[in-house]
């Protein structure tokens, strides 16, 4: 689409050698023999051990997706992009987390964050965690659909409350926005009563505290709508953060299984179509709900700049926010920067090992979304041309 088509704008912090290094990877991405091959690999728990493994990790997808191995890392990344008008959300994307030492881990290091954006406001607007961090999927599971529970079980439960309840304190008393990422469908409920009861605590005056909708679920938008007409009543505003969503082979599979109901949309145009209501629902009721839209969906994109417009609402408003993934869709996030409109990159961090699993769903999402790595492929080879041409 022409309204993102400035290469020139979308590559400027680029250099040359890094554009053919991120042509050279997304051509492996578009292979899904490779992008397989290499998914199986990276899963075997010895293979980032290997020295010249590790290396070719760290210099071709780990650069691309990834921010650094630490916050200090980071922070280098997020100042430099800052620069094109583009901010920052911090994303420690370890996982595997099974115990109680390795969940306060977890929540030590989001209260980290809290501080690091406190500072730097600009760069690093607000903070973002996984639910999972904070405890395990089955307590999640088993909260959401009233199974019974051991009484160490219930204990697990309560120190899973008192971690969001210590984040979202310490978020609200810094004032710096906190937003939790939304995960499988089987545990998403206990999660949603969880940071709702938040946004009902802290989110009086400003909205602090943040949830995220995946519109690939066919109840996502009628789950917006009730939360909303419920902050009506109860006087409190609400945030939310709303994706499409990329695993529904894994969502539909078990649902069969098991033998439930399909949690996921009929088709990809089901999902667009709820992606684009919701954002159009979000923005004529700005004044009680804020907006991320974390999309690299280029018409999505540009309807919420037209939706913004007809409502009258700046380009530089705090309540809504567009977002990509770090090393993906440059063209929309640094076009949108360049114009005035808050916009974001997920920069997750950590070391190589432990955000093996990030990397592999990374390459697995470029692989399975429909023109996603054409499209990167296309605006990266224009831009070689460009910089050839002058």
């Amino acid at each position: 689409m022409a309204y993102f088509d400035d290469t020139k704008t979308a590559f400027e912090l680029k250099s040359n050698k890094d554009l053919k290094k991120a042509h050279f990877l997304f051509k492996l991405l578009g292979s899904p023999a490779l992008t397989n091959f290499g998914t199986f690999f990276f899963k075997i728990p010895f293979a980032t051990e290997i020295p010249f493994v590790k290396s070719a990790v760290r210099n071709t997808i780990y650069k691309q997706f990834v921010g650094g191995e630490t916050t200090d890392d980071c922070l280098v990344v997020a100042k430099n992009l800052y620069k094109s008008g583009v901010s920052s959300i911090m994303d420690y994307s370890v996982e595997g987390q099974t115990t109680d030492e390795e969940f306060d881990h977890v929540k030590d290091e989001i209260l980290k964050l809290i501080q690091i954006s406190k500072q730097n406001p600009n760069e690093i607007p607000c903070v973002v965690f996984k639910p999972t961090g904070f405890g395990r999927i089955d307590i999640y599971e088993k909260v959401g659909h009233n199974m019974p529970m051991a009484d160490h079980e219930k204990e697990s439960w309560e120190n899973i409350k008192k971690r969001y309840l210590e984040v979202c304190q310490n978020a609200f008393d810094n004032g710096v926005p906190i937003m939790a990422d939304a995960e499988d469908s089987w545990m998403q409920d206990a999660a949603d009563d969880l940071m709702d009861e938040m946004m009902q605590k802290f989110n009086k005056e400003r909205c602090i505290v943040w949830s995220t909708l995946q519109m690939y679920r066919h109840d996502r938008l009628e789950y917006l709508k009730k939360i909303y007409e419920q902050a009506e009543r109860e006087n409190y505003l609400i945030g939310f953060k709303i994706v499409r969503g990329a695993y529904m082979e894994k969502e539909r599979e078990r649902a069969k299984e098991m033998g439930y109901k399909d949690p996921i949309q009929p088709n990809k145009q089901a999902t667009d179509r709820d992606f684009n209501a919701a954002m159009e629902f979000m923005i004529e009721r700005i004044g009680r709900i804020s907006l991320f839209a974390g999309s690299h969906n280029e018409y999505s994109c540009e309807l919420l700049t037209k939706l913004m417009e007809k409502n009258n609402i700046e380009k530089g408003d705090y309540r809504v926010w567009f977002g990509q993934l770090y090393g993906m869709s440059d063209n929309i996030s640094f076009i949108l920067g360049s114009k005035g409109y808050k916009v974001a990159k997920y920069l997750p961090y950590g070391p190589i090992k432990k955000v093996m699993p990030y990397l592999v769903r990374r390459a697995q999402e470029n692989t399975s979304v429909a023109g996603q790595t054409g499209r990167e492929l296309s605006l990266i080879q224009k831009e070689i041309k460009r910089r050839k041409q002058k």
